[in-house]
């Protein structure tokens, strides 16, 4: 089993690692082009489509547990066929992937719409995205030439999505990782070409994202026809439209781009009121978020192991082999929090000074620290969980998980200052202690309040 959750959990890592590499090029682009008024355009640019795509990022999810299960039935379903013929292969009929394929055509098609509606409303959408950003007047023109151009990648990257929980349902992250770091390859090249060889300049950084995202939809497509083309015969577009296996499948979407709000609700109160601290205590949020988002990319691997192994199982109904899964991810996640944990406590100075050269930064960080040592205790079983009922399919689950942990987070920010637990051994004084504070107890929120329904719900059912 320890196996298995490597060689799922190893190719997503990889995957993750290679996404912000991707954002340091552009802005290391941008960083030479003479004007910083082009670095402010990328930032608030990528931040429009990370929200639109953060918020339809369901289309991965949904996807991987749905195509898990449905590859889980598959197995039980030859299991029982060849103990009803003796153990016979030579009777075993050709596997039936239809019902893997339609939930990948039920995506796509999904993608496509959401696509289209983005594109027919891209202006009205720039607009109301403004009004709530409010960048500076001279940086609105810089910005629309961005997202203009930007716009036109919507529908390979909501496809992606598609074929990523596909790829990852069908027990395969490395086709995934390949897409991905092809994806980012590609970008790099392009947006060096069009700057520097071409003479453009935000429109070059532009169109070599959206170039990529065409590549990498066009890249999945080869290699789903590769790895996975003998599936498809027979498969038909009327099979996968049917209304029942609609219903479900948008049923499990919907709850998952209502969890997805909270999720940019908090996200977004985070950056808003650490902006509102200054330049300096919004440097100091920045860099510790980096210690999170290491943390991130490493356990996203794990979780993506835990909804296709989980999901497998839950659609084989192989009690066992889910409950070894699970023992598997956990024992796995909490060895890598222990690791982080005392990594970010012994060494969080020193990684602090990889980070950034401002003397006043690095010293205002150091305060914050111990918030940051916090996170990996706080947050292992919120990305444990998540895998597990994304396997399960419990989106209702996961979205209870997360408002509680909204809730938390909001009521702690909204406390009276008195009773903001004023701890002396922090010296929380400021409303950056309060936020740090309430960031940990929206990810502890989140892992209780699964893990309880975990018990509650589950346990019994499948153990």
């Amino acid at each position: 089993m320890n196996r298995q959750i490597l060689r799922l959990a190893i190719p997503s890592i990889v995957s993750n690692i290679t996404v912000p590499l991707l954002g340091l090029v552009d802005v290391a682009i941008t960083g030479h082009m003479g004007n910083a008024r082009y670095m402010a355009a990328i930032a608030v640019g990528s931040m429009v489509f990370n929200i639109i795509y953060w918020l339809f990022s369901f289309l991965r999810f949904g996807t991987g547990g749905l195509t898990a299960q449905a590859y889980g039935k598959l197995i039980n379903k030859r299991a029982r066929f060849l103990a009803e013929q003796g153990g016979r292969v030579d009777t075993l009929a050709e596997p039936d992937f239809s019902g893997c394929c339609n939930v990948l055509l039920r995506a796509h098609l999904t993608s496509f719409m959401l696509a289209l509606a983005l594109m027919l409303f891209h202006t009205p959408l720039f607009h109301a995205v403004m009004w709530i950003i409010a960048p500076g007047e001279d940086l609105l023109p810089t910005v629309h030439t961005y997202y203009n151009i930007c716009i036109w990648g919507t529908f390979p990257s909501l496809a992606l999505y598609a074929f990523t929980g596909w790829f990852v349902g069908m027990q395969n992250t490395k086709i995934p990782m390949i897409v991905s770091i092809t994806q980012n390859i590609v970008n790099i090249l392009l947006s060096l070409l069009f700057v520097y060889a071409f003479g453009m300049k935000i429109e070059g950084v532009a169109l070599g994202t959206v170039l990529a995202q065409w590549t990498g939809m066009l890249m999945a497509c080869i290699m789903l026809r590769w790895r996975y083309g003998d599936m498809w015969r027979g498969i038909k577009v009327r099979s996968a439209i049917k209304l029942g296996e609609m219903r479900r499948f948008f049923s499990v979407n919907s709850i998952l781009f209502y969890r997805t709000l909270f999720l940019v609700a908090v996200n977004l109160y985070f950056i808003v009121i650490g902006a509102k601290g200054g330049a300096e205590i919004l440097s100091v949020n920045s860099v510790l978020m980096q210690m999170f988002m290491l943390y991130t990319y490493v356990m996203d691997g794990f979780a993506y192991a835990a909804e296709a192994l989980c999901g497998k199982y839950y659609g084989a109904k192989d009690s066992p082999s889910f409950r070894l899964a699970l023992r598997g991810v956990w024992r796995w996640s909490l060895l890598l929090t222990l690791l982080f944990t005392i990594a970010y406590a012994a060494g969080g100075s020193t990684f602090l000074r990889l980070l950034t050269d401002e003397p006043q930064v690095r010293l205002a960080a150091v305060v914050y620290l111990p918030w940051a040592v916090l996170i990996p205790l706080c947050g292992v079983g919120t990305f444990v969980w998540d895998g597990v009922f994304i396997g399960l399919t419990d989106t209702k689950g996961m979205l209870i998980g997360t408002f509680a942990g909204a809730a938390a987070f909001f009521i702690i920010n909204f406390l009276p200052q008195p009773f903001n637990f004023q701890f002396s051994i922090f010296n929380i004084l400021s409303s950056n202690h309060t936020l740090w504070l309430a960031f940990n107890a929206y990810l502890l929120m989140r892992s209780i309040t699964q893990q309880i329904i975990w018990q509650k719900v589950w346990k019994n059912k499948l153990i």
